[in-house]
């Protein structure tokens, strides 16, 4: 689909009041691809064309947050309002959030009362948590009810429920006691009980939680939506699967930059402004240069070396190169592991000897090829000093590698931080220390 070419077509339909030949091109797209198109035309005039659509609500949840917030300027205060209401629970908070405080306070009092509390109650919740995640748009069911009652209930509630396959049974002071699915429902004797067909032992979380142990949840189990409980053990909402597969996405987006030197995401690169592009990437870039003088130092201490053996400075950069490449490696599987939950604190001594076995193992191979080579360019001294070297950096490179990440996770700080850049740096000057003491150590002055 050209999106490009659509929106200038609607632009000039709109601009032209053809509303609806505006409509007519559309109608037929999905909602995803109907934002796509509005993404590219202006705030205004995409505004125009939203309030026409049936689905609405649908397409304007796909609209990145900026735009939202633009169009709810454009937009008059009644209409944002049942645009709201008409909005899932989670994303009218999320959207309402996102509002400047003269914007909230002119919208709040054009929403019904329900619609408001609700709202002020999401979004008091703290950032990252289950609560800031969940939706209130969920179905519930009584013990007592038969399943002809709860079939029944269920009916009138679809409407309203971000999902009904599975309802969440709760007695008068809102105590999670089971789910029932609807499939369970559907198979199950008109006259059975609610209390008897349900499954009593609920995969449930805290409302405190934090949004990564959510998605992980959910994720282990395959779940649908998982029941958000207070500390009094009440359902106060659901996270559906495609809300903790979206924070799972984020999250691996983020460990991503950082893995990469970048400090946080900057959400879609297109969009990202100069400003935005400097800050996130200057910190790093800044600190390693620093960081980068311990080799410039450790040179600078075996400059007798240096002049008396040239042919050192051939091998120095493919030397420091390998120890943080294979520091790079073993800094990715650990990221990921501990990401994962794969691996945990208690596991680094273990995974230190069998990362360090692995180490010799690759340093020996990569030793064996090195050595051919600096005896051909020297002599069998400078091709016995190259293969040393070669051993001992991939091997400490390997070793800082599996062990940083563990490091800045024990002291409360994200492993992802032990970023490529970083781990390289460390080893680059590790490495031509022990380069050029080893060399130091046979080769003549």
């Amino acid at each position: 689909m050209n999106h490009q070419a659509l929106a200038i077509s609607l632009t000039h339909a709109i601009e032209s009041g053809q509303f609806e030949r505006a409509i007519q091109q559309v109608e037929d797209l999905r909602p995803i691809d109907i934002a796509d198109t509005l993404a590219l035309i202006t705030p205004t005039l995409g505004s125009l064309l939203l309030e026409l659509l049936p689905n609405r609500a649908t397409v304007f949840a796909y609209l990145s947050e900026d735009i939202q917030v633009a169009m709810a300027r454009m937009l008059p205060r009644d209409r944002m309002a049942a645009l709201l209401s008409e909005m899932p629970a989670d994303e009218r908070t999320d959207l309402y959030k996102h509002l400047s405080q003269v914007q909230r306070d002119a919208l709040l009092p054009a929403l019904a009362q329900a619609k408001r509390e609700d709202i002020r109650r999401l979004a008091a919740y703290e950032e990252r948590t289950a609560g800031a995640l969940m939706t209130s748009d969920y179905a519930t069911l009584s013990a007592e009810m038969t399943v002809k009652e709860a079939l029944e209930a269920l009916r009138l509630e679809a409407p309203d429920a971000e999902t009904i396959y599975h309802a969440y049974v709760i007695n008068d002071e809102r105590r999670l006691l089971g789910v029932v699915s609807l499939r369970v429902l559907i198979l199950a004797a008109p006259d059975e009980f609610i209390g008897d067909i349900m499954l009593s032992n609920v995969i449930a979380s805290n409302v405190n939680d934090d949004q990564e142990d959510i998605a992980k949840t959910v994720a282990r189990y395959d779940l649908i939506a998982l029941p958000i409980i207070d500390d009094n053990g009440a359902l106060v909402g659901i996270v559906t699967h495609d809300d903790a597969m979206d924070v799972a996405s984020d999250e691996a987006t983020d460990d991503f930059h950082k893995s990469g030197g970048v400090s946080t995401s900057i959400g879609k690169l297109k969009d990202a402004s100069l400003r935005v592009l400097y800050r996130k990437r200057v910190f790093w870039l800044v600190f390693l240069v620093f960081g980068n003088l311990l080799s410039g130092f450790s040179i600078s201490n075996f400059e007798d070396v240096i002049a008396a053996n040239l042919v050192l400075v051939f091998f120095l950069p493919l030397l420091v190169d390998s120890g943080g490449n294979a520091g790079s490696q073993s800094a990715t599987l650990m990221v990921r592991a501990l990401a994962t939950g794969d691996v945990v604190m208690r596991d680094w001594f273990s995974l230190l000897g069998r990362e360090a076995l692995v180490a010799l193992m690759l340093g020996a191979t990569m030793a064996a090829a090195i050595a051919l080579i600096g005896y051909v360019r020297g002599d069998a001294v400078v091709s016995m000093v190259l293969a040393l070297s070669m051993m001992s950096v991939v091997m400490i490179g390997c070793v800082i590698g599996m062990s940083l990440p563990f490091v800045l996770s024990k002291m409360g700080f994200d492993p992802a931080a032990a970023s490529a850049p970083l781990i390289t740096s460390v080893c680059d000057a590790s490495g031509v220390l022990i380069y050029l003491f080893i060399a130091s150590r046979f080769l003549p002055l």
